[in-house]
This record gives C-alpha cells, structure tokens and sequence, in this order.
C-alpha cells in the first residue's frame, strides 16, 4: 500500500508562508494540499488563483488543489495554468461529473473527486474507473481543526473494497481531523494519502511531526 502525506497549507501560516513551503520541501511530504473554497459550496473563504500561482514558484513537490466551490468546471484551465498537479471536484458540485473530469485529463493533470461525509460511497460507481483520486471528507468541509468523524473509516474501507472490484488504479485520500491516534488505522483501512493541516502546522517540530505521520506505531 502506498503512503503519501499531503500537508494542508489551509494550517500555515501565511505571514511566513515562503518558510512552511520551504519546510515542507525538505521534509518526507509527498504533495502541498491546497483547498479552495468559495463561501458558496462550503461556508468559508480561503485563497485563490494567485496564491497558488505564488506557492507553485517555490514548491518542489506536486500541487494537489482540491475545489470547494460552485461550478468548478469553469476554472479547470485557470488553475491547471497556474500550476495544480492534481485537480479535484466535489462529486456533490459538479452537474456532469464525467465531462469534468475528462477535461481534468485532457487538461493534463491528474483528476480526482471528493465525497462529503453524507455522500455514500455508491456515488463513485459511474465514475470510479476514470479518477486518479477519490478524496474521502473525514470532516464536513469548511473548516481545519475539526474533529475526525469515526464512520469515516467503514467509508474508506468500502471504497477500498470498491476499487479492488473494479480495477481502478485510483489512490484513496482521506481529510480531515488526521493525527497521530488514527494515522495507522486509516493507513490499514486503505488509505494511500493521508491530508493534514493543524498536526502538522502546530507541531513543536512540524518535519518530525510529518515523519510520525507516514510512520505511525
């Protein structure tokens, strides 16, 4: 099974930002996780286009830009433009989610869909053999420093099971509420890249923090 972190720069902070993307340069991280939120699709506003243009100058690793909006098959060029690796979309915003992720593709990155919590894991049935990523939302979307909702590792387990049967090559990745008391069962329960931002970012030492993480006891 693979292991990928992703640290969430939603936790940085933005006042040093160049320093946390240089930390996690450096560390044993495999992605940055970038949410995008519109205040719309999710009650929050986070950071846009241009700050992912600026993190993508001094990022060494891939941009994995997950999409919290409305209608985002509307700004699939821009943000592949100014450097998502990954792009991925709500199953619960996307009225053709198969052309969406399509144009992901043709787009040149690599595409994934996101379940909220209450989005049952049959949603993927149509679409699970085209994805890179299915993103597993351990918490209701919005908000970093939530608590992770326990039902999420039966979900992840059924997906796992889901892409076994197909023979989707697609990884699992799970957000929200991830440190180190559930690190390891989510990694037995299927999960090939775990998303955090607050264990990492508040860490004493966020680079042995993201050690711990991959390497869970």
């Amino acid at each position: 099974m693979n292991r990928y972190l992703a640290p969430s720069l939603l936790a940085a902070d933005f006042t040093n930002l160049g320093h946390e993307i240089e930390m996690i340069n450096n560390s044993e991280a495999d992605w940055f996780h970038l949410d995008v939120m519109d205040g719309v699709f999710v009650p929050n506003i986070s950071f846009g286009i241009p700050i992912i243009k600026a993190i993508k100058k001094l990022a060494k690793k891939p941009l994995d830009v997950h999409l919290m909006i409305i209608e985002p098959e509307k700004y699939l060029k821009k943000f592949r433009d100014v450097g998502a690796d990954h792009l991925t979309v709500h199953v619960e915003a996307c009225r053709h989610l198969h052309r969406t992720v399509q144009k992901i593709k043709e787009l040149g990155m690599k595409a994934g869909v996101t379940l909220n919590p209450h989005t049952p894991v049959s949603a993927l049935e149509e679409i699970l053999l085209f994805v890179d990523i299915v993103l597993i939302m351990s918490v209701n979307p919005g908000f970093g420093g939530q608590k992770f909702i326990e039902s999420s590792i039966q979900k992840i387990q059924k997906t796992r099971v889901m892409i076994e049967q197909t023979g989707s090559n697609a990884l699992i990745e799970v957000d929200g509420g991830i440190d180190l008391t559930n690190a390891a069962a989510l990694y037995k329960a299927g999960v090939d890249v775990l998303v955090t931002g607050t264990t990492v970012f508040q860490a004493t030492d966020p680079t042995h923090m993201i050690h711990l993480l991959k390497n869970p006891v």
